[in-house]
């Protein structure tokens, strides 16, 4: 088997993590993506190794019931999405398979629960980056590679209706109106950067150039009542819902009460360090970034934020804490970190988590020190794409 051969008609296996599904070709594993548990299909080989191949399905000789017609005419190429031939009701039930699989395997923790579908599917994404392609059009990176896919003339499907897609659109777009940029020189300067970031705030839609001045300015959002500031190119959950729905998710598996402590590590700009000031807690915040903990800082001046790692800032903290929340990037928490928060003896821990395989590592090792699920929910908010968001509930 080589890379560019064609196999199959193969019958596809289970989904895994990662957006494709597995099947067996002479004893070989091979990642299929573009298809669905059950089918048939031809594929054409991408990529070798000692343990495996990947392949991209070219024809569907028997499909599934759950297939449909992608809404984007470059779905299969770009590497934006990778679940646009399932229906949308179906893809939270892969996301389940997923969750489950991967919390049973490297946890060995049973879960039963459900994904839960978080609308728009369609229309979310309200951060997007760019890359410029070769006729000078804003597009997407195709899946594992540095190659280029213009976006569709009528744009991309999964972004907001107030994302810009256009180089030539305003950087503020609050009426829903393009313009024409102000000035020859911001063209000529905006047209120079290889990237693009596209953001959709308060204020509107921006469209700015990775890397200038303006990706370093600030845009407003708001979670419930309380407003945030955040830097274009700085971190804010993508979906439009994600953050108020991620918030009540956490407020309501922790319960926290008045007079209560709690710690907010890789609290970013503050979101959930703001609701549990909002719930009467004392609140410490520890963020890597130090322009996230200045913008924190701001946004809720009522906690005190320190910039630095997590588990040796903890050190400068008070050495118990009632309630702690995680919510480390893609690569999890790690046992270090884990080890730290079971020191501090919270009475519950809410781990919100962007990557089912960090989860469930870090869980396995939260039971090694006396914490266990009380609960697990997963959420949809990245539709079209095989990304899942999941907050756990852990008590002692």
């Amino acid at each position: 088997m080589l890379p560019g051969d064609l196999i199959g008609p193969v019958e596809i296996g289970a989904v895994a993590h990662g957006g494709h599904c597995v099947a067996r070709v002479d004893g070989r594993v091979v990642f299929v993506r573009h298809v669905l548990p059950g089918e048939v299909v031809t594929a054409r080989v991408s990529e070798v190794t000692s343990r495996f191949a990947r392949a991209d399905a070219v024809e569907v000789v028997r499909a599934s019931p759950e297939r449909v017609e992608p809404p984007c005419p470059h779905a299969g190429v770009c590497g934006g999405c990778d679940l646009q031939h399932v229906r949308p009701e179906f893809q939270g039930e892969l996301k389940r398979l997923v969750l489950a699989e991967q919390l049973q395997r490297l946890a060995g923790i049973e879960w039963d629960g459900a994904v839960e579908t978080v609308p728009p599917v369609l229309g979310s994404r309200t951060r997007m980056r760019f890359v410029l392609a070769d006729d000078g059009a804003l597009g997407l990176r195709a899946h594992r590679s540095h190659a280029v896919v213009p976006l569709p003339p009528d744009g991309c499907r999964i972004a907001h209706p107030l994302m810009p897609q256009a180089r030539e659109m305003t950087t503020d777009l609050a009426d829903g109106a393009p313009a024409e940029r102000g000035t020859a020189q911001n063209r000529s300067s905006f047209s120079e950067a290889a990237e693009y970031l596209g953001v959709v705030s308060a204020e509107g839609g921006r469209l700015v150039a990775a890397g200038s001045p303006a990706a370093a300015e600030v845009v407003s959002q708001r979670v419930g009542e309380r407003g945030f500031r955040v830097r274009v190119d700085g971190f804010w959950q993508s979906h439009q819902a994600a953050p108020e729905v991620l918030t009540q998710a956490v407020l309501g598996g922790l319960r926290p009460a008045a007079g209560e402590s709690a710690f907010d590590l890789y609290c970013g700009v503050g979101v959930f360090a703001g609701a549990l000031v909002d719930a009467g807690c004392a609140v410490w915040g520890i963020e890597g970034s130090r322009t996230a903990v200045e913008q924190a800082r701001r946004n809720v001046p009522q906690a005190r934020f320190f910039a630095g790692a997590v588990e040796r800032t903890l050190r400068q903290l008070p050495k118990r804490a009632d309630l702690v929340v995680l919510d480390p990037p893609r690569t999890g928490a790690g046992a270090a970190v884990m080890n730290a928060v079971a020191r501090l003896r919270p009475r519950a821990v809410a781990y919100v988590a962007c990557d089912p395989a960090a989860l469930a590592r870090d869980l396995g090792t939260a039971a090694t020190l006396g914490y266990v699920p009380a609960s697990i929910r997963g959420f949809d908010v990245f539709g079209m794409t095989h990304h899942v968001e999941a907050v756990a509930i852990l008590q002692r």
